[in-house]
């Protein structure tokens, strides 16, 4: 099992769409191939900044199953809007 740490920068203002748009998302993951459950995460210090975590049985689950499928461009076109600036995405394997 891995997790992908993906880090947004969202616009100001824009936060509780972005929120709205990741809970709409979430059925999206949750049918994905390999997806066991997600946590966005909202910074105290800085309001604007979000961390999700999903977990994903491979790399190749999110990079390739997910990544290149529709429900890829459906979560985009929930969320995308509000992005200031690109993601930040990679990927962790529990050690401990």
């Amino acid at each position: 099992m891995i997790s992908e740490i993906a880090q947004f920068s969202i616009k100001p203002g824009m936060e509780a769409q972005f929120e709205q748009g990741v809970a709409q998302a979430k059925p999206i993951f949750l049918r994905a191939r390999g997806c066991h459950g997600l946590n966005l995460l909202k910074s105290i210090e800085e309001p604007s900044l979000y961390t999700l975590v999903v977990s994903w049985d491979t790399v190749e689950d999110h990079m390739v199953h997910f990544r290149e499928s529709a429900d890829f461009l459906e979560w985009r076109r929930l969320v995308g809007d509000c992005f200031a600036a690109a993601p930040k995405v990679g990927h962790a394997s529990t050690v401990l």
